[in-house]
């Protein structure tokens, strides 16, 4: 198998999560920036990450960087790269691209640029003047970034935050990537109680359903590089097996989603239902103020309301307000939120312990944590003596 550079994308303020998950794969030499994590791995590592990425948006082949500040530059240095390795002479491969802070901005440019130095050195590379690209896609991708572009070939295909169980959506979504970062970031277990009080289609509890499960992300779906000729279907096979050995459905989980959107509800429990979850994860229609639990220890994780629209601001506070009433009906749970709210401590009437910024989309927001106490640790079991040893 070759050694393969690949670059996982996320968005903002979660490239740690993205590490943290392959170095749970076992891939360990890794460089996080900006919106990705690139790491070393080889053919059966592209079917790993594709499977098991819970918070990356997709997993791009890494075919060469360089520094590109005139079209000739970028054109030549593309027509050095070794495409035939991975485009065979059939191959359909739309380029894309974007540009940050480069001299070269113009992106349909660069994008027309780097498709000519690919044929030109596939012309010279199988001898034909005519691409049919009747066969299987590899989507190229040309990023610019401070004049440095950076040529990926995308494995992944459709984004890596359809998971297979959603197929519908109601308003406003939360994706799954970051409903999963959510989760992982909370530091929540699979032993303790989750309530989302504000669960819309039930994102989060599904997610962390899906954590508690060890369920590979990517377990019922498929990948465009499944298709290619360059990646025996062995590893897919062995990358998919591995999964199944380490998938545990019949866990006991205490996850509950509670709204006051009946259509919503209803999407939820749909897709608990794709998702093989219907017996898992349990949704109710339940307004915020009226939240409570039996269970210690738990953990609230939610995405409410944000209020952009004028008009709104007074009624979502007062959702914030009843969620702190709710956090202090419940003095043993901690409380994960995100939100464009520059302030939550002044409704929720603590303040937070953590914050980081994430993306909501587009939408700059702030996932405060409210800690709650520690659990108390388990008692050692006693060690057993032979009375006759006495």
């Amino acid at each position: 198998m070759s050694k393969l550079e690949l670059i996982a994308t996320s968005a903002f303020g979660i490239e740690s999560i993205v590490a943290r998950e392959l170095s749970n794969l076992g891939y360990t030499e890794t460089k996080v920036e900006n919106g990705k994590v690139t790491f070393m791995a080889n053919e059966l590592g592209i079917c790993r990450s594709n499977l098991w990425l819970r918070s990356s948006e997709r997993v791009l082949l890494k075919i060469g960087e360089f520094k590109a500040t005139t079209f000739e530059e970028l054109f030549q240095q593309t027509k050095a790269l070794p495409w035939e390795n991975w485009l065979p002479i059939d191959a359909e491969f739309p380029v894309e691209g974007k540009s940050i802070k480069s001299k070269l901005f113009s992106v349909s440019d660069c994008q027309a640029i780097v498709k000519k130095a690919i044929v030109e050195r596939l012309k010279a590379v199988y001898g034909i003047s005519w691409f049919k690209e009747t066969g299987t896609c590899y989507k190229v991708e040309v990023a610019l970034l401070k004049d440095i572009a950076t040529l990926t070939i995308d494995t992944s295909g459709v984004g890596l935050h359809k998971r297979g169980y959603r197929q519908l959506a109601g308003q406003a979504p939360l994706k799954e990537t970051l409903a999963a970062a959510m989760v992982q970031l909370s530091y929540w277990k699979a032993d303790r109680a989750l309530i989302d009080p504000f669960c819309g289609t039930g994102t989060i509890p599904l997610e962390a359903a899906m954590i508690a499960q060890n369920r590979a992300p990517g377990l019922k779906r498929e990948f465009i590089s499944e298709k290619w000729g360059n990646i025996s279907d062995k590893y897919w096979q062995q990358a998919r097996e591995e999964a199944h050995d380490l998938y545990h459905p019949d866990i006991d989980l205490h996850i509950y989603g509670s709204d006051i959107d009946p259509k919503a509800l209803q999407l939820a429990r749909t897709h608990a239902e794709e998702a093989g979850l219907k017996d898992k994860v349990f949704f109710q229609k339940l307004p915020a103020a009226e939240v409570r639990s039996r269970f210690q220890y738990g953990h609230i994780i939610t995405n409410p309301p944000y209020g952009e629209r004028l008009g709104e601001i007074d009624d979502v506070k007062k959702l914030y307000e009843d969620l702190g009433n709710t956090f202090r009906e419940l003095p043993t749970w901690s409380l994960h939120v995100i939100t464009t709210f520059k302030n939550p401590e002044d409704m929720i009437g603590r303040r937070w312990d953590k914050s980081r910024k994430l993306y909501n989309g587009r939408l700059e927001c702030h996932y405060y944590q409210f800690f709650g106490p520690k659990p108390p640790r388990k008692p050692k079991p006693e060690t057993l003596i032979d009375s006759e040893t006495l």
